[in-house]
């Protein structure tokens, strides 16, 4: 069972409809909020790319270079479900993916993500957005994924699944917790904490880029948040 699987099934099961993630971008004045199953949708669509159009399989590296965004997060989720092992290094990855304006060297293959609220692509050569948009909603791995495979850094995916649960556990994410947060997915411990932690507690992250302070008070009050992670 992969990271995504481990992870997306007790969510889905829950209520794939319940919000999972509601980004704000301070500096362009954004809000958009996808549910599970939008979130899943967009993990599938990249699973489905990779394998099919990259050939990336179970162990090959993938190099998320991305802000904690919601595209980031189909990214992540679609590169361990079809077993990648996600890094932030682009030498000797299969794909790296970017945002716009960013180069790196080394990678197999470079991917530009929008980071557009509204998921439209940005024109790249080589444009995350457009690419995966043809693919399908659902994805079925080949074979199972050993838990002995590489999934972040160094940690397998057995490792990754089991600290994102005991992180949710130390910070109290339950599914009844709607999470404020401004830390950003640095990997590893940004990723786990800010993201993997509330998808393994069963919450739902609001989640603050560029964050203006003075916001933050009351974001709180209508976003109902019960818990603040501080980046």
């Amino acid at each position: 069972m992969t990271v995504t699987e481990a992870l997306l099934t007790p969510l889905f099961a829950a209520g794939p409809g319940k919000p999972l993630i509601t980004h704000y971008d301070d500096a362009a004045d954004t809000r958009v909020e996808l549910s599970r199953a939008t979130i899943g949708n967009w993990a599938a669509k990249t699973a489905n790319w990779l394998r099919d159009e990259l050939d990336v399989e179970p162990g090959d590296p993938v190099a998320v270079l991305l802000p904690a965004h919601w595209q980031t997060a189909g990214v992540l989720l679609g590169a361990w479900w079809c077993g990648a092992a996600v890094t932030d290094d682009p030498a000797g990855a299969k794909v790296a993916f970017v945002p716009p304006g960013v180069t790196v060297s080394g990678a197999g293959q470079v991917a530009t993500v929008s980071l557009h609220p509204m998921g439209v692509g940005c024109g790249a050569e080589f444009d995350y957005v457009d690419e995966v948009r043809v693919f399908g909603d659902e994805f079925v791995p080949w074979a199972p994924v050993p838990g002995s495979t590489p999934a972040l850094g160094r940690s397998t995916v057995d490792e990754v699944v089991a600290e994102a649960r005991q992180r949710a556990a130390t910070l109290g994410i339950t599914a009844e917790v709607r999470v404020l947060s401004t830390v950003e997915w640095t990997q590893p411990d940004g990723l786990l904490n800010g993201f993997l932690a509330v998808l393994a507690g069963g919450g739902s992250l609001v989640q603050c880029s560029n964050a203006d302070p003075d916001r933050l008070p009351a974001r709180r009050a209508s976003e109902h948040t019960s818990l603040d992670l501080v980046g």
